[in-house]
């Protein structure tokens, strides 16, 4: 580094839900940091969703801290919330910088210009570099889609697709479709292509149905049991694993076809379908597919991270009990990372991060004074 090299206070990776939080109460603390997002425009992983998900679909989003919540209704999400998002950004100066997609995140050392003496973290995106105390990572799930492997996969003469490249229900007409998943965009994506051809739903395990209301009180015990994961130093479960499954209105007309009707996990996948072994004396069974989906959910695109080396014994990054700080390097705050990955604990993760960055630096001040 050079002697005229600046050090920000922070650097937020991301510009999602949980990014724009903290990015706003980094603001509010008068932490001097920049946010970096890798998409060319506001947005978040919403603009990327499927044209068919709407606001209503996805019961409304959090609000963002000072703003007003967006309605339910039958707008496209991934129109809606980046328009919600863009407005957000520019009615509050939010310092985002776009796009930049960020390499890899490492240790600079101590530097004479950082006054508290601590380390330093440097931020990566190809040849640019920030220098800064503290970090934020709210890079979230959407670009780590995960696909299973299963015998026979490459073989397979149809088509296969993630819910991540979902491109709506037409494209399935026709054509026998395997969905495989057990969480709630299984059931969404059945609940649009039954409607338009034959479906075969197989899960992991059997699905847990929710019969009561999905109040707020029942959102934030949901991720109460996510948190205790990562402060186990668990990977993180999904939300919904914890708050079970919901059929919709507009859900009823697949379950009348028999689209829930689920099936276990097959044992391998064959050129025109899937094929579960003999168990237990029973006959195995084939099922003819022309396509199959893949709604096995995302991972955590923290790989930019490993460097620092925050991964624990086992396989999760673990978090203090706020659920933002890593054990492991407490100049990081993880956002929308297990209990925070959905919009119930973006907002409050964003205001616990930014508690952590100011302890941080606090911290740090005493330390060289």
């Amino acid at each position: 580094m050079t002697s005229e090299e600046p050090v920000l206070d922070s650097v937020v990776i991301g510009a999602g839900q949980a990014g724009l939080s903290a990015s706003y109460h980094l603001r509010r603390r008068g932490i001097d940091h920049v946010v970096l997002d890798a998409d060319a425009a506001p947005g978040g992983a919403w603009q990327h969703r499927w044209d068919s998900l709407t606001m209503q679909d996805v019961h409304g989003i959090a609000e963002l801290p000072d703003a007003d919540r967006l309605p339910v209704s039958g707008e496209r999400a991934n129109v809606a919330v980046p328009a919600y998002f863009t407005d957000y950004e520019r009615a509050h100066g939010l310092p985002v910088l776009r796009p930049v997609r960020v390499d890899r995140v490492v240790s600079a050392g101590p530097t004479p210009l950082d006054a508290a003496g601590a380390d330093l973290l440097r931020v990566q995106a190809g040849d640019r570099s920030w220098l800064t105390r503290t970090l934020v990572n709210a890079t979230g799930t959407w670009t780590r889609p995960y696909v299973p492997s299963y015998p026979g996969m490459a073989e397979f003469a149809g088509e296969q697709l993630h819910t991540h490249d979902y491109p709506g229900a037409e494209h399935f007409r026709g054509r026998r479709t395997v969905v495989v998943g057990g969480g709630a965009s299984a059931v969404q994506l059945l609940g649009e292509i039954a409607l338009v051809t034959d479906t075969v739903w197989v899960t992991r395990r059997p699905p847990v149905w929710r019969t009561d209301d999905f109040t707020p009180e029942a959102g934030r015990a949901a991720v109460a049991l996510v948190e205790e994961r990562v402060r186990r130093g668990l990977p993180p479960a999904s939300v919904v694993s914890v708050t079970g499954l919901a059929l919709r209105p507009q859900e009823r007309a697949a379950e009348a076809l028999g689209a829930y009707d689920r099936l276990p996990m097959f044992d391998r996948i064959e050129p025109d379908g899937v094929r579960w072994d003999a168990r237990e004396g029973a006959p195995g069974r084939f099922e003819p597919a022309q396509a199959i989906v893949w709604a096995t959910g995302f991972r955590p695109a923290v790989a930019h991270l490993a460097p620092l080396r925050l991964r624990g014994a086992y396989g999760g990054i673990q978090l203090d009990r706020d659920g933002t700080t890593a054990v492991a390097d407490p100049r990081v705050q993880l956002v929308g990372y297990g209990p925070s990955a959905s919009t119930i604990g973006a907002n409050r993760a964003g205001r616990f991060a930014a508690r952590g960055v100011a302890a941080w630096l606090e911290q740090a001040a005493r330390a060289s004074a």
